[in-house]
C-alpha cells in the first residue's frame, strides 16, 4: 500500500473520529443547558445543591472513566469501543424524557456522561494511525471535537425554546431524543465506515499497562491538562453567570459570550498541534503556560471601588474659623478653597480612575493651629473591568488553553507508543476531574470572597504551580544529560 494510500486511511479515520468526538461533548454538556432550563421553567423545583449535582454528574462519569476505556481502547481497538460507546450511551438519552425525579434523572446523567470518555477513545485511535512526525497535527485536529461544547451552548437554548411554544411543559423532551438519534447514527456510522487498528503485539496485561502511571512524567502532564481541559470545562459553565452577575447580562447574551469562549478554545487545537509538530511541545506549553500566567494575572482584578484619604487643607497660620462653606473656609480674613466633588462618568473605562474632593471638618469660631487639618481630602479610585476589555481576556485565555490542549498530548506517543490510551485516559481523567471540581473551587472561593474575580485567583496559582514544575523539570535534565542535551529538551 502506497504512503499516500496509508494517509488517506488515515485522514478518514481521524475524519469520523473527530465527528465522533464532537457529538460526545456535545452530549457531554447537555445539562448545563437542559437543567438550567428546567428549572428556570418551573418544569422542576431542583434546589440549587441539586442542580449542582446534575450539572457535575456527566462531567465527573466521563472523567473518572476515561482510563478503564483507554484501557479498552489498547486492547481491543478504536473502532469496536467506540461504536459501542456511542450506541450505549444513546439508551439513557431516549430515556432521560420519563426522568420524573432528581433520582431518576440524576442515574440517567451519570450514564450518558460516558460519552465523555470518547475522548480517550479517540486519543488512541487516532495516534495508532499517525507516523511521530503528524502526531501533533492529527492529535490537535481531533481534539477539535471540544468545540462541541459550544454547539449545545448555542443552539440548545434556542431549540428548547421553540419545543416549548406549543407544549412549554413537556416539549422539552424532544431534545435528549434528537441528540440520542444523532449519537445511533455515528455509532453505526462509525461501525461500518472505519478500519479497526491497535497496537501491536501488544500482550501485557492490565497490571502492566498500569505500571506506567507510576510515572512522574503522567502526573506531570496531567497537571497541565487539569489547567488547560480542566479549567476550559469549568469556565465553559461558569462564565454564563459570570457575566451575568457582573455585567448585568442576559441570558441569552451572556450565553453568546460563553460560547465565544469555548468556540476559538476548541477550534485553534488543531493549530496548537501543527505548533507542537513544528517547534516541540515544550516550546508551546512555555508560551502556553507563561500566557496563562499573564491574563489571569489581569482577570483577578476585580470590579471594584475604593475610597482612601487624599490631599487635604491644612491652616498656615493659628486663629479663629471666621467663615465656613462647603467651598472655603476662612481663618480671620484668610481664605482656603476646598475641592469640590465633580461628577465624573467613567463607567465602562478601560483604565482606573481616580476622583478626588475635599470634606470640611472644622466649625465657625472654633480655634484652630497652624497646620491643623480644616478640610480632610476624599479620594475614589474606581475599576470598571471593562466587560469588552474582559471578553477579550477570556477569548485569549481560552485560545491559550485550546493550543496547551493538543501540546500535552503531543507528548504522550512519544513518551508511551504502546500505552497511548492508558496514559491518554489517565492525562484525560485528570483534566476531565478539572472540570468538575473547578465550578466547585470557584463557587467556594466566591462565598469566602464574595467577589467574581476569585476564581482567576486560582488560575492563577495553578498556572504558576505548572510553569515552575515545567521549568524545574527542565533545569535538572540540562543538568544531568549535557552531552545529549538537544535530543532530549525538545521533548519536555
Amino acid at each position: 500500500m502506497t504512503t499516500a494510500n496509508s494517509l488517506a486511511k488515515s485522514h478518514k479515520i481521524l475524519f469520523l473520529n473527530t465527528l465522533a468526538f464532537t457529538v460526545c461533548f456535545a452530549c457531554w454538556t447537555l445539562n448545563g443547558v437542559l437543567v438550567t432550563f428546567l428549572v428556570d421553567n418551573g418544569i422542576f423545583n431542583w434546589s440549587v445543591v441539586q442542580v449542582g449535582w446534575l450539572l457535575g454528574i456527566p462531567i465527573l462519569t466521563g472523567s473518572v472513566m476515561r482510563l478503564p476505556i483507554g484501557i479498552l481502547t489498547d486492547k481491543f481497538g478504536g473502532k469496536y469501543v467506540f461504536s459501542l460507546l456511542l450506541l450505549l450511551c444513546s439508551i439513557p438519552l431516549f430515556l432521560l424524557p420519563f426522568a420524573d425525579s432528581f433520582l431518576m434523572f440524576a442515574v440517567l446523567s451519570f450514564l450518558f456522561g460516558m460519552v465523555g470518555t470518547g475522548f480517550a477513545v479517540g486519543i488512541g485511535f487516532t495516534s495508532i494511525w499517525y507516523p511521530k512526525e503528524w502526531q501533533g497535527r492529527a492529535l490537535g485536529i481531533f481534539g477539535m471535537g471540544n468545540a462541541g461544547a459550544a454547539i449545545t451552548t448555542f443552539l440548545a437554548p434556542s431549540l428548547l425554546n421553540h419545543f416549548s411554544i406549543e407544549n412549554p411543559q413537556n416539549g422539552w423532551k424532544i431534545l435528549p431524543v434528537i441528540y440520542a438519534v444523532v449519537l445511533v447514527i455515528i455509532g453505526i456510522a462509525f461501525l461500518i465506515f472505519t478500519e479497526n487498528k491497535k497496537v501491536e503485539n501488544n500482550t501485557k496485561s492490565v497490571s502492566q499497562m498500569l505500571g506506567s502511571l507510576k510515572s512522574a512524567r503522567v502526573w506531570r502532564f496531567g497537571a497541565y491538562y487539569f489547567l488547560v481541559f480542566g479549567c476550559f470545562v469549568a469556565y465553559s459553565q461558569w462564565l454564563l453567570p459570570n457575566f451575568m452577575n457582573v455585567y448585568q447580562t442576559s441570558l441569552v447574551m451572556g450565553g453568546l459570550f460563553a460560547t465565544m469562549f469555548s468556540l476559538p478554545s476548541g477550534v485553534i487545537r488543531a493549530f496548537g498541534g501543527y505548533l507542537s509538530d513544528k517547534y516541540g511541545a515544550r516550546k508551546v506549553m512555555y508560551w502556553v503556560l507563561s500566557s496563562s500566567v499573564l491574563l489571569s494575572a489581569l482577570l483577578m482584578v476585580p470590579k471594584m471601588e475604593i475610597t482612601t484619604n487624599g490631599p487635604g487643607v491644612l491652616a498656615t497660620k493659628k486663629g479663629i474659623i471666621t467663615a465656613v462653606s462647603n467651598e472655603i473656609v476662612k481663618i480671620g480674613e484668610t481664605g482656603f478653597a476646598v475641592a469640590q466633588k465633580k461628577e465624573n462618568n467613567t463607567e465602562n473605562s478601560i483604565f482606573p480612575t481616580s476622583t478626588s474632593w475635599q470634606q470640611v471638618v472644622v466649625q465657625q469660631n472654633q480655634p484652630v493651629k497652624k497646620k491643623e487639618l480644616l478640610a480632610r481630602g476624599i479620594t475614589v479610585i474606581k475599576f470598571d473591568a471593562n466587560m469588552w476589555v474582559f471578553l477579550v481576556l477570556v477569548i485569549l485565555i481560552g485560545i491559550s488553553w485550546g493550543i496547551g490542549k493538543a501540546a500535552v498530548y503531543k507528548h504522550i506517543p512519544e513518551y508511551f507508543p504502546t500505552e497511548v490510551g492508558v496514559v491518554g485516559g489517565m492525562v484525560g481523567m485528570i483534566g476531565g476531574l478539572g472540570g468538575f471540581f473547578g465550578p466547585i473551587i470557584f463557587g467556594y472561593l466566591l462565598t469566602a470572597t464574595g467577589i467574581w474575580s476569585s476564581s482567576w485567583i486560582f488560575i492563577l496559582f495553578l498556572s504558576v504551580i505548572c510553569l515552575i514544575w515545567m521549568h524545574y523539570t527542565i533545569t535538572k535534565i540540562m543538568n544531568e544529560k549535557q552531552p545529549v542535551l538537544s535530543k532530549v529538551i525538545d521533548r519536555q
